[in-house]
């Protein structure tokens, strides 16, 4: 068994497995992003509070949802990396840390942009916003130190990853532990429970799946272009 898993962590092997992943994802999220915004934009009934300015939730959320499950992501292979020394864990966090980045981005842009009609500001300082705004902060910290790959560079990155995990949990509990602007929670994926109606819910859904596929197809081709480039320069590991 160790022995097969050496063998898939091989350059050649991940090559190979990223290059077929990339090719099953990125179809599926192009069809699946234009299902999601027909649905989100033309289907689905506006918000009976927040009227048309509701249906940034399905860019917000997904780009949210996304943000964090990728952070989560680069500190279980920095983890991973940290204790076997494998170099390429590290190289699965570095190449899916801009993607987090971007979707950390968009979330905060887009949350922006929902709270102005809503609360009426762009920005507040209060616990969900203030975290989330962390989070993009441990993106940038996490691919400033990552820029150089050799395995002793990473390191320090993956320190970082590993450390910073601790704002996830601080961000999902952010709006229930303290008070915020922000509202609760509507989709509570564990207890399997949704305040949104079913023609509400399934644009969401579709969006969410778009963007868990896009964030694979570019992070596979990321994976790809750092083994081809560890390949020339053998010495970076």
């Amino acid at each position: 068994m160790r022995k097969a898993v050496y063998t898939f962590l091989k350059p050649k092997s991940l090559l190979e497995t990223a290059l077929l992943i990339r090719k099953l994802s990125g179809i599926p999220a192009f069809f699946l992003f234009a299902l999601g915004v027909w649905g989100g934009l033309f289907f689905a009934p506006s918000d009976y509070l927040q009227g048309e300015y509701a249906r940034i939730l399905y860019v917000h959320v997904p780009a949210s949802w996304g943000a964090l499950a990728i952070y989560s992501c680069m500190a279980i292979f920095s983890a991973t990396g940290l204790i076997t020394r494998i170099p390429q864990f590290f190289l699965v966090s570095k190449a899916i840390a801009p993607i987090g980045l971007a979707y950390c981005i968009i979330s905060l842009i887009t949350g922006s942009l929902w709270g102005k009609p809503t609360w009426g500001a762009f920005w507040v300082w209060d616990a969900r916003l203030t975290s989330m705004f962390i989070l993009l902060l441990l993106y940038i910290g996490y691919i400033h130190l990552s820029r150089p790959h050799t395995l002793r560079q990473l390191v320090p990155a993956s320190f970082l990853s590993v450390l910073g995990f601790i704002n996830i949990p601080i961000i999902k509990g952010s709006v229930e532990w303290w008070y915020t602007l922000h509202q609760p929670a509507t989709i509570r994926i564990f207890e399997k429970t949704s305040a949104l109606h079913p023609s509400m819910a399934w644009p969401l859904w579709v969006m969410a799946t778009a963007f868990a596929l896009y964030a694979i197809y570019l992070g596979t081709y990321r994976m790809e272009r750092l083994l081809a480039e560890t390949a020339r320069k053998p010495s970076c590991m």
